[in-house]
């Protein structure tokens, strides 16, 4: 087992949070900072440091990820306008907590990911 996370003291109930739901394959739970109306982090149970420490055996659980943001989702009622779905991995990629996490973000318009001159410079 990866060293102890913030995001493992708070699967495992040693941190307070606003837990939104939680199974024995993930939890998620409100960002103490966030970016919109809703801003919600879904996170394995088991600790994995970054999208670079993804292995095979970790597939369901990375699948359910997607299908409990998708309910969280509905729940939040962002669902029908839309919202992002947010992964970010090691330094570049501004990732603060190596415990991999999915932000679900909504409940207002976002704007685009990265400015319309990066994405049409590589087209």
């Amino acid at each position: 087992m990866s060293e102890e996370t913030l995001f493992s003291k708070i699967v495992e109930g040693k941190l307070p949070a606003d837990i939104v739901f939680q199974d024995k394959l993930v939890t998620a739970f409100r960002d103490i900072n966030p970016q919109a109306p809703t801003h919600i982090l879904i996170v394995p149970n088991k600790i994995i440091p970054t999208v670079n420490d993804v292995t095979e055996e970790d597939e369901g659980t990375l699948g359910h990820m997607f299908v409990v943001a998708r309910q969280l989702a509905e729940a939040e009622g962002i669902a029908k306008d839309g919202y992002r779905l947010l992964v970010n991995c090691g330094v570049h990629g501004c990732q603060e907590v190596f415990h991999l996490h999915m932000h679900l973000v909504g409940g207002q318009q976002l704007g685009r990911m990265l400015p319309r001159r990066l994405s049409e410079s590589r087209s």
